[in-house]
């Protein structure tokens, strides 16, 4: 036997698969019985994993949601970015569109602003930024509020109070209105 001459890093393999299950158990029981329902040991039981890692995460089922909420539309990702503004807007009032026509999404959406209560969301703050990232382009005659009140405010209003609307939504009339 040989001894090794530097520890071996953990690679975070045994985490994300733990917080996959995690996230897949939130989803699946969201569908099932809806975000007021879930609780963190029925998380628990359903990922497989032990009730204290998730109170350690997270401390509560709504903190937990509304962490998971902000996941599933990745801030990390890029924005459309063609050079045109409204065309750019547009891909991405459709990106959010899409995205919460799954049925899901849009609960996973509603369990976060509840959870969330009188704060900001995760989700909110999310979409703030992106906002602001758009109205500081060139040729943007906006604000990242505007662009709140007049795009992602009457899509988030449909998934919360109207999803079965979400198909009718043209992203383009809510930017040409911007």
């Amino acid at each position: 036997m040989t001894a090794e001459s530097t520890p071996r890093r953990r690679t975070g393999g045994r985490s994300a698969a733990v917080l996959a299950s995690i996230r897949k158990a939130v989803e699946e029981l969201i569908s099932e019985l809806g975000s007021d329902a879930i609780t963190i040991p029925m998380v628990a039981e359903r990922a497989g994993v032990n009730h204290s890692s998730i109170y350690r995460r997270w401390g509560d089922a709504r903190t937990m949601i509304n962490d998971l909420a902000t996941y599933r539309l990745d801030p990390e990702r890029s924005l459309p970015d063609t050079g045109d503004v409204r065309s750019d807007l547009a891909a991405w009032a459709r990106e959010l569109i899409s995205h919460y026509s799954v049925p899901v999404n849009a609960a996973i959406l509603r369990g976060g602003a509840a959870a969330a209560g009188e704060s900001e969301s995760d989700c909110l703050r999310d979409r703030r930024a992106e906002a602001a990232a758009f109205a500081a382009r060139s040729g943007g005659t906006f604000s990242g509020d505007e662009v709140i009140d007049r795009v992602v405010a009457p899509i988030i209003y449909r998934v919360i109070f109207l999803p079965w609307t979400l198909s009718e939504i043209d992203a383009q009339a809510y930017v040409d209105e911007l």
